[in-house]
C-alpha cells in the first residue's frame, strides 16, 4: 500500500519525522487507507494552523515539543469557530494525539501539554434498528422484483448475513468465496484488523447456498463472495441502493439502511436476553460503552410497548 503524499508545513527535521510516522501507521499499525488519509490531512491542517499562528514560521521538531496547552486550545477554538461539530474536532484531536504519542515513544520529543486536553463532546445518535417484524418482512421481500433471479438471491443472502451475524457492510462485502458462511461459524476481520468468531444461523447458511447455486459466475476461492452483474466485487453503493428501493416499497423509515440490520442484530439479541459482553464480542466493539448504547434502544422500545399496551397508559 502506497501512502498518500505528504504536504506538511514544517521544517525538514519535522518533515522527516512525519514521514516516519506515516510509515509506522501504514506498516506497523496497518491502518486503513481511509484512516491514514484522514490522519495525514488532519495533522497537515494542524501544522498549517501553527504556521499561521506563529506569524508564518513553519514549526520544527523543537517547536512542536515546546507547544503549550494554550496553543492546542487555540487550534481547537479555531476549529469550533469554523463550525466543526464535536465529532469532527474529536477526530482531528485524535490524529494529533496519535502523532505526539508516536513522537514521544520514538524518543524524538516529549510534550505533556497534549495529554491535558479534553476531548470535545460527541453526541452520538442512538442506533435505529428495525423492529423484529419489519426485519422479517424485509428479508422476505429482499429478492423480489429483480430481473435476474440470482441477483435477488444475492441480495437476500447479503442482507440475511448482515442481520443474522451483525456484520458491517464492508465486512460482508470483503468476504472471499472460500470464507462463505456455510458452516456453524464465521471468522471475520473487522476494524483495526481484529478477528472475531461469529456463530452462523441455519437461515444464513440457506440464503448463501441459494445464492451460490444460482450465481452464473465461477467464483475463485480467493475472489469476492458477493459479486455484481459483471462478476466483480459488489460495491456498497449497489447494496445501499437496493435497500433504499425496498424500504420505499415497504414504507420503512429512512433509517432502514444496511447498517440498521447490524443494529437490529444487536438490539434483538439484547431483547431476547443476550449478554452484553457476548454481544460486544459478536459486534467486534473495542469498548463496552459502544455496545451499551443498545440498552438505551431496548429500554425505549420496552417503554413504547408499555405506553401503548397498559390500560392506565391508554387513558387520557
Amino acid at each position: 500500500m502506497t501512502g498518500p503524499s505528504l504536504g506538511f508545513a514544517a521544517k525538514p527535521d519535522a518533515q522527516e519525522a512525519l514521514e516516519h510516522w506515516r510509515r509506522w501507521m501504514e506498516s506497523e499499525r496497518i491502518v486503513s487507507r481511509h484512516t491514514l488519509s484522514a490522519y495525514i490531512g488532519d495533522v497537515a491542517e494542524f501544522l498549517q494552523f501553527l504556521t499561521e499562528y506563529r506569524g508564518g514560521a513553519t514549526p520544527s521538531l523543537n517547536d512542536l515539543g515546546d507547544l503549550k496547552a494554550g496553543d492546542f486550545r487555540a487550534w481547537l477554538s479555531r476549529l469550533a469557530m469554523a463550525g466543526l461539530v464535536g465529532a469532527s474536532r474529536a477526530r482531528k484531536l485524535a490524529a494529533v494525539r496519535n502523532l505526539f504519542r508516536w513522537l514521544d515513544r520514538s524518543g524524538r520529543l516529549h510534550n505533556p501539554a497534549v495529554g491535558t486536553l479534553t476531548t470535545p463532546k460527541v453526541l452520538r445518535p442512538a442506533p435505529r434498528p428495525l423492529t423484529e417484524i419489519d426485519a422479517d418482512r424485509f428479508l422476505g421481500e429482499a429478492e423480489q422484483d429483480r430481473e435476474e433471479p440470482w441477483v435477488g438471491k444475492r441480495d437476500r443472502a447479503l442482507f440475511t448475513l448482515l442481520y443474522g451475524c451483525g456484520l458491517r457492510i464492508s465486512e460482508a462485502l470483503g468476504l472471499a468465496r472460500k470464507e462463505a458462511p456455510l458452516g456453524d461459524t464465521l471468522r471475520v476481520t473487522g476494524k483495526g484488523r481484529k478477528e472475531r468468531m461469529i456463530p452462523v444461523l441455519p437461515a444464513v447458511n440457506e440464503a448463501v447456498r441459494a445464492y451460490l447455486d444460482l450465481c452464473p459466475f465461477t467464483l475463485a476461492p480467493d475472489g469476492p463472495l458477493f459479486v455484481g452483474v459483471r462478476g466483480k466485487r459488489l460495491s456498497p453503493g449497489i447494496a445501499q441502493h437496493q435497500m433504499q428501493r425496498l424500504r420505499g416499497l415497504m414504507d420503512l423509515p429512512d433509517s432502514a439502511t444496511p447498517h440498521a440490520l447490524r443494529h437490529s442484530f444487536a438490539t434483538h439479541l439484547l431483547a431476547g436476553g443476550g449478554d452484553l459482553r457476548a454481544i460486544q464480542d459478536l459486534l467486534g466493539h473495542a469498548s463496552l460503552s459502544t455496545t451499551q448504547r443498545y440498552t438505551d434502544v431496548e429500554s425505549e422500545q420496552l417503554m413504547s410497548v408499555y405506553r401503548s399496551a397498559h390500560p392506565r397508559a391508554r387513558k387520557t
